[in-house]
């Protein structure tokens, strides 16, 4: 890939999936942000679950502010992140995508760090925005139980699939679209934060290469965490699960 630099501007085409249920009160501030950066070919894809605060129909609205740079996959429930990301990776690599990032409409992953991790790309196959190195953090304003629950549940994932990775749950990625093409999209079951875990693990196991990039991880401004015991309980039993799936799967 040709060198990226945060004035201006040389960068092949990417598009960053969002999914989005309920963050109307985020996305217009969102988009406004992101198509602020000094990028060029930037293009953001809004993966929607019928929302019921009408979200899908802002993000078609705001299409006519960003000619050209947005467009919004609707779907017909809630039908979780997993999903969402599969069919939102999968949409932009055919619609030409050289790269395709991820990331949450709640502003808990910093825009600020974007052209950093793509810059990483000329270097590794994905680029990481990590909590668990060095200069990453988690919001300061987080109770102690809550960081612990995060830090427990990265470790506990990190482990049990041997990752090199220090922050295999987070969802603050950016991936080449030639390695995101050598991962079997169409096996990935996951949907909670496990599916985060999953996609590394899947990326491991083929052999791809990353680079982590150090992130202040910040609460959400507006909305309500989309959290629940069940996506937990999901994580715990999914992991386990994953080293017998994949078993076979090697790089070339």
């Amino acid at each position: 890939m040709s060198p990226i630099n945060v004035r201006g501007l040389r960068l092949k085409k990417t598009t960053i999936v969002i999914p989005t249920f309920n963050e109307r009160e985020n996305l217009s501030k969102l988009l406004e942000e992101v198509f602020a950066l000094p990028l060029n070919d930037l293009h953001v894809l809004i993966v929607d679950d019928n929302s019921p605060d009408g979200t899908g129909q802002l993000a078609d609205e705001l299409k006519k502010t960003f000619p050209g740079r947005l467009d919004v996959l609707h779907r017909t429930g809630k039908l979780g992140l997993g999903t969402a990301y599969v069919q939102g990776f999968q949409k932009a690599m055919q619609a030409g995508a050289l790269v395709v990032g991820q990331m949450d409409a709640d502003f808990s992953h910093p825009i600020s760090k974007i052209p950093q991790m793509l810059a990483a790309l000329d270097e590794v196959d994905i680029a990481i925005g990590s909590r668990y190195i060095p200069g990453g953090k988690l919001d300061e304003a987080w109770p102690f139980w809550r960081k612990g629950l995060s830090k427990f549940g990265n470790f506990y994932a990190r482990t049990i699939l041997a990752l090199p990775i220090k922050d295999v749950t987070g969802g603050f990625r950016f991936w080449k679209a030639e390695a995101l093409q050598r991962l079997p999209l169409e096996q990935v079951r996951s949907n909670g934060y496990i599916f985060q875990v999953e996609m590394a693990f899947l990326a491991h196991r083929l052999g791809l290469t990353f680079k982590e990039i150090p992130i202040y991880f910040a609460d959400r401004r507006w909305g309500t965490s989309k959290m629940s015991l069940r996506i937990q309980l999901e994580a715990a039993y999914r992991v386990w699960m994953l080293r017998s799936l994949y078993r076979n799967l090697q790089g070339k």
